[in-house]
């Protein structure tokens, strides 16, 4: 699938490109499957920021995906569609008895595609089942964090994990940063690696472009007043700030730990720092 270059018309278009569309075979969504979705610029329920640069871009509809397909399932791919909230492409599925659902599109996904769901289904790619019946070494995607909840980890283009052993109760599976995790064996996933592999590839080229994501511009700490970064002040020279870096509210965020959540630490094995280490 390769990336669609552009002619350098102008100084923006020079070195953009953009994804290849071919693969979609439909630009009509599904209109019982929308979702109004509001715009929040960021903010939370009290009206304060809690995202920083966001805010405009256009219009979206969210798209409801079935992230747990039901045990003995059988779909057919009917058509591979664009998702505006979403870097992987997805599929508009029918099952045997007559239902629609939208699903993640992996890139062996095209239309006809027959997939099954449950511990019937044969070791085929875009199947889904439980890691306890997918062999050693498989490549697999759209994994349960907790039985029963649906698909919440390695979801976004290109992504793949893989299957590493299983010990006891638990399945070892290295993820795509490289962290070694624990899952439990009942936990489902999919077999394969989601679609539309070239999206890290793409070179946005212009802040228009930028801003139609609805992604707003970002300013450096150091070029701010006094007041409104650590950062800030000083005479307009280019020396820098001579405190470790902070965050604009004051906190430490080189080798500052971000990580709160405790419990679920001792699932981990080996953590992605330790994985870029010995690289």
């Amino acid at each position: 699938m390769p990336i669609k270059a552009y002619n350098p018309t102008t100084p923006a278009r020079r070195g953009m490109t953009t994804e290849d569309y071919s693969e979609i075979t439909t630009k009509k969504p599904l209109k019982s499957l929308l979702k109004a979705k509001k715009q929040n610029a960021g903010r939370n329920n009290t009206g304060r920021i809690t995202v920083r640069h966001r805010g405009g871009g256009v219009k979206r509809h969210y798209r409801l995906l079935n992230h747990k397909l039901a045990d003995g399932l059988k779909v057919t791919v009917e058509e591979i569609e664009y998702d505006p909230n979403r870097s992987a492409r997805i599929a508009r599925v029918k099952d045997q008895h007559g239902l629609y659902h939208y699903i993640l599109a992996d890139t062996s996904m095209t239309k006809g595609k027959v997939i099954i769901s449950g511990e019937e289904a044969p070791i085929e790619t875009s199947n889904r089942m439980t890691l306890a019946k997918i062999p050693v070494g498989t490549q697999v995607y759209a994994i349960e964090i907790h039985p029963g909840k649906g698909a919440q980890m390695v979801r976004s283009a290109g992504a793949k994990a893989q299957l590493m052993a299983k010990e006891g109760d638990y399945a070892l599976v290295r993820l795509p940063s490289g962290e070694v995790r624990r899952f439990r064996l009942e936990a489902t996933a999919a077999i394969g690696v989601v679609g539309n592999i070239q999206h890290q590839n793409v070179k946005v080229g212009s802040a228009g472009r930028k801003r139609r994501k609805g992604i707003r511009p970002t300013v450096r700490g150091v070029v701010m007043n006094a007041a409104d970064h650590p950062h800030g002040g000083g005479d307009g020279g280019r020396h820098g700030s001579g405190k470790p870096p902070r965050t604009p509210w004051g906190q430490l965020t080189l080798g500052y730990r971000t990580r709160r959540r405790k419990d679920t630490g001792k699932l981990i094995v080996r953590t992605r720092h330790e994985a870029k280490r010995k690289r």
